[in-house]
């Protein structure tokens, strides 16, 4: 039970020069604010002519229809937090990186194993804020094809994260831990030290543990399983901002169990969603985890939660 999807986005591109070049990562070809479609409905009319659609058909089409309505899952890849933009100027050009989060991220760009003449020098740094655009960088060079790679992380490397407690963040009268702090299993990394996997039905209510803002979500995968390749990248999951810079993330939430809106204020308690079974995980659970940026790397912090029967303690099961 393991998740890594949303931390780290990686963006290359290639300039040429007096061009202005917008890059959507590789891993989307939607803005962040559309919603990225994850089901293909097909019908047949009764003269024969097979239909497709990203909805189902009205009722006046479905009644003209011979068979069922079938629907059939379409691959979806993760959206992108950001995006890089280069703009042609008097000697040179302006590196700027776009944000797609409803929260700051951190960006590095670097131009690989070619030197330019920039300022600052590459690899160069930037913070961007809530759904802003940063100049990162000047480039001076203008005389040929330039590669340019851009690594973005979510949060402020400036926050100072509190000692919070934290709510129970499922609705269920008996909490249980399948992986708590430091699992060998999936809990062994920076990003996942601190996190913990509680058994959950599908559908079981997903709740707030703090207040914050939804800084970043996906909702349109629809399977889980264990091969990395596949299933690593592609958990349904909600980040929520807190006001002292760290993060929760709600992972493996179940298709459409997304209930919340980027940019929205929840409160703690709130349901925000319902757990599931999506991304690379071996059975229904929440994946919860506090986060921080600690400069262009993303690590979990410790934190303590509260439950039904008081104080919880995340001893490993497994």
């Amino acid at each position: 039970m393991h998740f890594v999807a949303g931390l780290t986005h990686t963006s290359p591109m290639r300039l040429t020069p007096s061009a202005f070049c917008l890059f959507l990562a590789a891993a989307s070809l939607l803005p962040a604010s559309a919603p990225a479609q994850s089901q293909l409905y097909r019908w047949v009319d009764r003269a024969g002519v097979t239909h497709y659609g990203d909805r189902p058909p009205d009722t006046e089409q479905a009644s003209e229809g011979i068979g069922p309505v079938r629907q059939q899952p379409l691959a979806v890849e993760p959206r992108s937090m950001a995006s890089l933009h280069v703009l042609a100027v008097d000697g040179g050009h302006e590196v700027w990186a776009e944000n797609h989060l409803a929260g700051p991220i951190e960006v590095m760009v670097s131009g690989g194993s070619r030197q330019f003449n920039a300022t600052p020098p590459l690899p160069a740094r930037a913070t961007v804020a809530t759904a802003g655009r940063g100049l990162v960088t000047r480039l001076h060079a203008t005389d040929a094809a330039m590669p340019l790679r851009m690594i973005a992380v979510p949060g402020s490397p400036g926050g100072r994260v509190r000692d919070v407690e934290y709510r129970f963040p499922l609705r269920m009268a008996t909490p249980r831990v399948a992986q708590g702090h430091g699992g060998s299993f999936s809990h062994a990394d920076n990003e996942n030290r601190h996190a913990v996997d509680f058994p959950a039905p599908v559908g079981t209510p997903v709740l707030a543990a703090r207040d914050g803002v939804v800084m970043h979500l996906e909702r349109d995968f629809h399977r889980g399983g264990t091969d990395p390749d596949r299933d690593l990248h592609r958990a349904n999951f909600i980040r929520i901002l807190h006001d002292d810079g760290s993060m929760a993330l709600y992972a493996h939430l179940e298709e459409g169990g997304v209930l919340v809106r980027q940019g929205q204020h929840v409160r703690a308690g709130q349901t925000i969603g319902r757990s599931g079974n999506t991304g690379f995980s071996s059975g229904p659970h929440l994946h919860f985890v506090v986060q921080a940026n600690r400069g262009m790397r993303v690590e979990s912090v410790p934190f303590r939660m509260f439950g039904p029967q008081g104080i919880l303690r995340f001893s490993l099961t497994r």
